[in-house]
């Protein structure tokens, strides 16, 4: 379809046909009008072609084929020049001739914004009319009034220069009667002006030269869509409250115009049929079906609108071969149960039992058809028995849908035959595989609930666990009763016996056991570790192994020991990062996370380096910012030398270091020896930030206006003053 219609290729064509001899040039415009029938410009450009070699036969041809369904001014000013051409030698049978193709042209696109210069050409020509007496000179100036009345009335380009021109014509005819001419057609005038003044706005969005092409789903044809259906809209008001016949005659016209670019999209071609209906006219409804049929012969959709219209207005066999047109071309279960429907309200029972008895015999009938035939003998035709017979003549096909079982038991259900019901779910259950019957299962259980007592309802549900869980082993989390089980016993709609946390709470916990499950089972298979480390040699990544994964929790901190002398971070920053992860998990082998540092890059171990220690799963945010953004995350033998010539970390009896605000403190002199110290290390920070370049990020500025100790204490967390010296290089001067 998009190399069908490639609007490229299809300009280039034309281009290339412009410079090729006439009988060249036509199988081209042939091929591109083929495609493109509602294109202007092309009919345009083919029937130019034709007149510049005087082919008067095949221009009248061509314009008999495009005039009425390519409503364009410049196509149409080529058919009046065409006209002229050919009858302004002959006198007067030619300025009659012409008249009428005046009077042709202005009947169909008069009411186009652009007609502007076919008016005023039009009136230039009957001005230029002989006048042998004077009873010739006043029927042409009766035939003039006329048009210039009309033409004032028309919203176009040209409406103010027209009124001056009907002016200066009724003044130069009559003075005294021109006065009350004037005065009575002013406010129509006016009324008109300003119509064109709001309908130009609309019209500027459209691209009048736009080829037709199926819908794409392009922002073009979208922004198209919209103006036209503005522009409809629009006219549909009425805005000049002129009459009903000339507003559905513009109307007409727009959506004439607008299905020369909109020709394939089937809502246009619908709503201008529903448009019709609405006003009265069904027969040109029919007429917009048959040319929108014609443009998308493909569209089920505007055949089923078009066979509605032709039932409801008693056309039954036009209806009727509508739908075997569909069935024609697609015999798909929608189509057959549609026309099943049809024959059953146009023709009787009978008349659908016919059919159905056909088509069930069709290679492309699905359980739909059983289905949707089965309900109309039972809620239409008043015949649970005839209904109870199709649904078992379909079982027999369709045993392993469980769609089909559902539905099947929802009829009996409705017969309150329980036994069958039952009877249904033991066979379909034993028929359909385990990966399919867990809906089936699900309405078993529910039918259980609602109808049966309590001991069979406790069955059913055990029989659901073990054949969708499998039995597994006595005690299984899945095969016990739980919870959820009672409270889906007890619910009813809408109604719970839990309040929304508690459903919350018991729905979370199951998804632990499943989760626990899954663990379980990972932790029982053998060389765990040597897995993962197969599957990361395989792919080159390394995968945690989540089976391996604790859930934080606070009170188990204090059984955690960190050495109280921690090694210089030059020489041990991979062993910091993975003394960290054993103190976390204990359990975890130690070859598995000797692999992690190796693929780390040396820059995220820099950084890890740097982090301090956090009380709990949350560090302070400001701490980490203002770490990375004083860090330079240098790479390789960058980062050793960084970190060498820092020296050691200080330790946790260090004031300043990960845990101050513990239970030693320093004597008040160390205090105020490491305050001047302190000091020296923030100007010196101080000095070597402002050395740096002014960043642009505004929040990054603010980070280091932190850091240099401008904010105040207020606007400084109260965690980033526990580890100011340290790692911030004195993120606050409030601190002391």
């Amino acid at each position: 379809m998009a190399d069908k219609y490639n609007v490229e290729e299809a300009e280039a064509l034309a281009k290339r046909a412009l410079h090729l001899p006439i009988t060249q040039a036509t199988p081209i415009y042939e091929q591109l009008l083929s495609l493109y029938p509602t294109s202007a410009r092309f009919w345009k450009q083919y029937v130019e072609t034709q007149m510049a070699v005087n082919n008067d036969d095949a221009t009248k041809q061509i314009f008999s084929r495009c005039l009425l369904t390519c409503l364009q001014v410049p196509l149409w000013q080529c058919y009046i020049r065409f006209i002229r051409k050919v009858y302004d030698k002959k006198g007067a049978e030619g300025q009659e001739e012409t008249t009428k193709a005046f009077e042709f042209t202005l009947n169909y696109i008069g009411t186009d914004i652009a007609s502007g210069p076919i008016w005023t050409e039009y009136i230039t020509f009957l001005k230029s009319l002989p006048a042998l007496n004077p009873h010739e000179d006043m029927q042409r100036k009766i035939a003039l009034r006329k048009v210039y009345q009309r033409a004032i009335l028309t919203p176009t380009h040209h409406v103010e220069q027209l009124w001056k021109e009907y002016e200066n014509f009724e003044n130069s005819v009559n003075r005294q009667l021109a006065k009350g001419l004037v005065n009575d057609y002013q406010p129509k005038f006016n009324s008109a002006r300003a119509v064109y003044r709001e309908r130009k706005k609309y019209i500027e969005d459209i691209d009048w030269n736009m080829l037709a092409v199926p819908p794409t789903g392009s922002s073009k044809e979208e922004v198209q869509w919209v103006a036209w259906k503005k522009f409809l809209t629009f006219e549909k008001g009425n805005p000049q409250r002129i009459d009903t016949a000339l507003s559905t005659k513009r109307i007409i016209y727009v959506y004439e115009q607008c299905l020369m670019c909109l020709y394939h999209y089937p809502d246009v071609w619908y709503d201008y049929a529903e448009w019709h209906i609405k006003s009265g006219s069904t027969d040109a409804a029919i007429k917009v079906f048959q040319r929108a049929l014609k443009a998308i012969p493909d569209s089920e959709m505007l055949k089923y609108a078009y066979a509605e219209l032709e039932e409801a207005r008693g056309a039954i066999q036009s209806a009727k071969n509508l739908y075997e047109s569909i069935l024609g071309v697609s015999t798909n279960s929608l189509a057959q149960i549609q026309f099943l429907r049809f024959l059953r309200r146009a023709e009787g029972v009978e008349s659908a039992r016919k059919y159905f008895l056909e088509a069930r015999k069709s290679p492309s009938c699905t359980y739909h058809v059983y289905i949707a035939f089965a309900t109309m003998a039972f809620c239409l035709d008043k015949d649970p028995k005839a209904a109870h017979n199709i649904f078992e003549e379909g079982l027999k096909r369709y045993m392993t849908e469980p769609v089909y079982i559902l539905e099947y038991a929802d009829f009996l259900t409705r017969l309150n035959d329980d036994r069958n019901i039952r009877a249904l779910f033991e066979r379909a259950l034993s028929t359909l595989p385990t990966e399919e019957s867990a809906e089936v299962w699900n309405r078993f259980v529910q039918f259980e609930q609602t109808y049966g007592d309590l001991a069979s309802i406790l069955k059913v549900e055990q029989r659901r666990k073990e054949a969708l869980f499998g039995k597994g082993e006595e005690g299984s989390p899945a095969l016990d009763s739980s919870l959820q089980d009672v409270v889906s016993r007890y619910s009813y709609m809408d109604l719970w016996p839990c309040t929304s946390n508690e459903l919350d709470h018991l729905s979370r916990q199951e998804l632990l056991v499943k989760n626990m499950n899954k663990k379980v089972e990972k932790t029982n298979q053998p060389h765990g570790s040597a897995t993962i480390g197969s599957v990361a040699s395989s792919s080159k990544v390394v995968y945690p192994d989540t089976a391996q994964m604790v859930v934080y929790d606070p009170a188990k901190k204090s059984g955690i020991e960190f050495s109280s002398s921690v090694k210089p971070v030059a020489a041990s920053a991979s062993n910091i990062f993975q003394s960290n992860v054993t103190a976390t998990a204990t359990h975890v082998s130690a070859n598995t996370f000797d692999e992690i540092p190796k693929t780390t890059p040396p820059a995220l171990l820099a950084f890890l380096a740097n982090l301090p220690h956090v009380d709990g799963p949350t560090p302070n945010v400001d701490v980490v910012l203002s770490i990375c953004l004083q860090s330079d995350l240098p790479t390789g033998q960058t980062a050793k030398q960084s970190f060498t010539a820092k020296g050691n970390v200080p330790s946790q009896n260090d004031p300043s270091g990960p845990n101050r605000g513990g239970s030693q403190r320093l004597p008040r002199d160390r205090r105020a020896t490491k305050r001047k110290g302190s000091d020296r290390q923030e100007d010196d920070d101080t000095a070597s930030i402002q050395s740096q370049p002014l960043p642009t990020d505004v929040f990054r500025l603010r980070q280091m206006r932190k850091a240099r100790g401008i904010s105040t204490s207020s606007q400084t967390p109260t965690g980033s003053a526990s580890y100011g010296s340290a790692y911030s290089g004195e993120l606050s001067g409030s601190t002391g």
